[in-house]
């Protein structure tokens, strides 16, 4: 045979290619250019991996389809990298890559692979079968065959799925993991029990197998031979996490709690646990007050282990706040708060936490001291504005609340919060109102000098009705501005209509709150509606068991105008036993009794 030059195979390649592109000589049928859907599809793999640039390399992997479309590697290649839109139409790619190269077990693989994701578990059944019988040595189709097979509810055909791939390969961890777990879910516990031990006999010095066998023992309600097994596994190594969590578990289903608190402190000391799931499972011990209050002494010990060996995590130290807080402990709980103020950077949290113990503990000096810092590390801080005026009101410094609560105006970013600040400061003028200050003239325009204490408030209620308006246009249905505003109207015994028309809408926006019903009762009563106001004010009293002074005084008023002196009486008494101004009492208690209505005909 004449052997050919390069000249001559380059001369005709270049022949050949005049033929298909009809400029030869003559025509010939047109085939695929091979050669080019090899350059494009090699193109393509190089965008992907070494590029990063999917979007040009489906691009040409397409390209490649388009120039022959029985080139498996590009259909292979756009299905394996998720260059699809859908599951489904991952499916149908790699279906095509198979059918075009049946010999390939990649395709294959992958083929089966696609069909599980996209939850065609039928169809990857019978491709598993396939490659099983095909591949038979492959321990990994016998997994995932098995698996299949238990997903479609067939734990017989899974098991003996793993029984054929034990007996061709041995016992390897995985299938023998899963088969100990069909075993147990078809309640074959013995059997999970002999498949363990041999496990543990084949490997007797590592832990994890010990610990294995004995949660099969504890499920066989065998206590004595789990405790063995779990044993050792803690001689083998005495903090393993694994071992330590299966004995906790172990604890925890027997209710031996104090066990349990003891393991879980060992895991606690443990840098193996991540600090995330021993804040889960403190909570966790802490979510029940009664056994709160039980194991009090080995929660606290699990507590202080926390802030031993994470002192500086903030969510440690909210943990430890936390259970000193429920322990009664506020005082240790606001020192170690004030222990972390000077962190770096600077933590809200800490400031806002000081600030409302000290707060609770009735100390507003500390409280002024500690908002004054928060404001200087955190000036655009809405809520410490707010408790600056809180601070300020409590202590009745009414001018300097009004500022600081204008101060937090600045900073509200939202209309509701702006409603509720412009609230508050028409709380804190009702309550300089109510005070009639002498210093008052330092918020009003006029010279109030010569207004009398009367006058004053007069001008003092007039700004809190403006500061109820403003807050009304920024959030109309704010509950807390129309009750207030309301109730106020009707003190004053004017605008009833008005304040009629907000205590019905605050009455209507909430579900039963004695306050609001309270209000919308006497507003009836003011307007003469008393029938109505008594069954609003006798369901007010109900709901609030009682407990509001103000609210049994109003009840009272109105029984006694309904001519029911002797039930008026118990509510007056019954409003001055939690705490209501005696003087008030008695006055009421000295009025004569009016005469009780004739029943309408």
């Amino acid at each position: 045979m004449k052997r050919l030059t390069a000249t001559t195979v380059l001369c005709l390649l270049l022949f050949s290619a005049a033929f298909v592109t009809g400029k030869g000589p003559s025509a010939a049928p047109e085939y695929p250019d091979s050669l080019r859907s090899v350059w494009l599809y090699t193109e393509g793999v190089k965008q992907n991996a070494i590029a990063g640039d999917s979007v040009r390399a489906r691009e040409l992997f397409l390209e490649a389809i388009r120039n022959d479309s029985t080139y498996a590697p590009a259909y292979y290649e756009l299905a394996a990298n998720g260059m699809y839109a859908t599951p489904d139409e991952a499916v149908e790619l790699a279906r095509k890559a198979f059918r075009l190269d049946t010999t390939n077990k990649w395709y294959h693989q992958f083929y089966g692979q696609a069909l599980i994701y996209a939850g065609r578990y039928d169809e990857a059944l019978k491709v598993y079968r396939r490659l099983q019988t095909e591949n038979p040595k492959d321990p990994d189709n016998y997994r995932i065959l098995a698996a299949l097979y238990e997903q479609k509810q067939s734990p017989v055909m899974a098991l003996v799925t793993l029984d054929s791939a034990e007996l061709r390969f041995g016992r390897i961890p995985v299938l023998s993991a899963m088969k100990r777990r069909l075993l147990v879910a078809t309640n074959q516990i013995d059997k999970a029990v002999v498949e363990a031990r041999a496990m543990v006999e084949a490997a007797p010095y590592e832990a994890q197998r010990h610990v294995v066998l004995g949660d099969l023992y504890a499920i066989a309600k065998k206590d004595s031979l789990a405790r063995a097994e779990y044993d050792r596994a803690l001689q083998i190594d005495s903090t393993n996490v694994q071992t330590l969590m299966a004995l906790a578990d172990f604890h925890a289903g027997r209710q031996d709690y104090r066990a349990l608190l003891a393991v879980t402190r060992q895991l606690f000391q443990s840098d193996e646990l991540p600090l995330e799931t021993k804040i889960k499972r403190f909570g966790q011990f802490t979510s029940d007050t009664r056994f709160y209050r039980e194991y009090y002494f080995q929660l606290n010990d699990l507590a202080s282990t926390l802030a031993i060996r994470y002192p500086d995590d903030k969510r440690v130290v909210e943990l430890y706040a936390g259970h000193l807080i429920a322990s009664g402990e506020l005082e240790q709980a606001l020192a170690l708060y004030k222990s972390h103020l000077a962190d770096q950077p600077p933590a809200e949290e800490y400031f806002r936490a000081v600030i409302d113990i000290e707060s609770y503990l009735q100390h507003p000096d500390s409280v002024d001291k500690y908002v004054t810092r928060a404001l200087e590390l955190f000036p655009a801080k809405v809520d410490f504005h707010l408790s600056k005026g809180h601070v300020m009101s409590n202590s009745k410094q009414y001018v300097k609340a009004i500022g600081a609560y204008k101060g937090a105006l600045r900073h509200a970013d939202t209309d509701s919060l702006r409603s509720v600040i412009w609230g508050m400061i028409g709380d804190a003028w009702h309550q300089k109102a109510e005070a009639g200050e002498p210093n008052l003239e330092e918020c009003l325009p006029l010279q109030t000098g010569l207004l009398g204490k009367k006058g004053i408030a007069r001008k003092a209620m007039k700004e809190c009705y403006k500061a109820y308006e403003r807050s009304l246009r920024y959030w109309p249905d704010n509950t807390m501005v129309l009750n207030n505003y309301a109730y106020f109207l009707s003190l004053e015994e004017r605008d009833l209509e008005r304040a009629l028309t907000m205590s019905s809408r605050v009455v209507a926006l909430t579900d039963n709150n004695p306050t609001y019903l309270d209000t919308h009762g006497w507003v009836l009563f003011k307007l003469g509606r008393t029938d109505e106001a008594r069954k609003i004010l006798q369901k007010a009293v109900a709901l609030d068991g009682q407990k509001s002074p103000e609210l049994m005084v109003h009840y009272g008023d109105i029984l006694h105008l309904l001519g029911e002196q002797f039930m008026a009486e118990i509510y007056w008494r019954r409003a001055l036993e939690k705490g209501y101004d005696a003087r008030q009492i008695e006055q009421r208690l000295k009025q004569p009794a009016v005469k009780k209505p004739e029943p309408k005909e």
